[in-house]
C-alpha cells in the first residue's frame, strides 16, 4: 500500500482554524487533498486530526478520516513524524502492509501532483533513501547574509565573502514544507530528514510560500490567484 497522511489538527494560534480557513475559494485543506488525488499514486489518503470540523471538511473533499488523533499527538508541541508513524501503524493494523508513505502538509496549496510522483520515484529507485522531500532555492545567496549586533550595527555572518560575487558562491536550498516521502521504518525509526540518506525534489520558488502569519496568507492568495490567472 502507498499512503498519504495529512496531519491537520484543529488548533492554530497565529491563524485561527488555519487548516480549514477559506483560501481562494476552498478550505485550505482541500488543495493538498486535491493534489494527492490527482497524483494517482495513493491507495489511501488519510487526514490525521483531533477535530470534528476538520474531519468533516477532509471527508467532503475526498480524504479518509478513520480515526481521531490521540490527545498526546495533538498539542502545540507534538512533532509531525510521530503523527505520521501513528497513522501508518493504524493502516498496517487495519488494512495491511504499507510500502511507502507521504506526509503532506495541510497548508500546501501550491502542491503539484507531478512533484509527489517524482518523490515516490526517488524512493523506489534509491535503495539507500530514508526520505525524499520538497526543497527550493534561496532567492539570494545566504553566504552574504547579515546579522544585527547588540549595539544596533550590522555585520556579515561570513565577512570573507564581502567582496565575492554572488554567482561565485554556492547555491543554497531550504525545505519547501510541502511533503516528505518515506518508508514506514523511516518515520518509526527517525534518523533525521536532513541527512545523507535523503533526496530532494526541487520545487520552483514561485510555488513555495510559508503560511504562518496573516501577511503570509495574503501574499500566498495573491500568488495563487496570479498562477490561476496565468493558466
Amino acid at each position: 500500500m502507498i499512503a498519504a497522511v495529512i496531519p491537520a489538527r484543529g488548533g492554530s494560534k497565529r491563524i485561527p482554524r488555519k487548516n480549514i480557513k477559506s483560501f481562494c475559494g476552498k478550505p485550505m485543506l482541500a488543495w493538498p487533498i486535491q493534489a494527492a488525488k490527482e497524483a494517482g499514486i495513493f491507495d489511501a489518503i488519510l487526514v490525521s486530526t483531533d477535530d470534528d470540523e476538520v474531519a468533516a471538511v477532509a471527508e467532503a473533499y475526498g480524504a479518509e478520516v478513520p480515526f481521531r488523533r490521540p490527545a498526546e499527538l495533538a498539542n502545540d508541541h507534538a512533532p509531525t513524524l510521530p503523527v505520521v508513524a501513528h497513522a501508518i501503524e493504524w493502516l498496517k493494523s487495519q488494512r495491511g502492509p504499507v510500502r511507502f508513505a507521504c506526509c503532506i502538509y495541510p497548508t500546501a496549496p501550491f502542491l503539484k501532483p507531478q512533484f509527489l510522483r517524482e518523490g515516490l520515484n526517488l524512493l523506489k529507485t534509491r535503495a539507500d533513501a530514508d526520505f525524499a522531500f520538497s526543497v527550493t532555492s534561496y532567492a539570494f545567496t545566504i553566504f552574504r547574509s547579515l546579522k544585527r549586533n547588540p549595539d544596533g550595527t550590522i555585520a556579515m555572518f561570513w565577512p570573507e565573502n564581502e567582496l565575492k560575487r554572488s554567482q561565485d558562491l554556492p547555491e543554497a536550498w531550504h525545505d519547501a514544507g510541502q511533503f516528505y516521502w518515506g518508508c514506514p521504518e523511516s518515520f518509526a525509526k527517525y534518523r533525521g530528514v536532513y541527512s545523507a540518506r535523503s533526496y530532494p525534489v526541487t520545487i520552483p520558488r514561485h510555488l513555495v510560500q510559508d503560511i504562518d502569519t496573516l501577511e503570509d496568507w495574503e501574499k500566498a492568495e495573491r500568488m495563487f490567484a496570479a498562477i490561476q490567472k496565468g493558466k
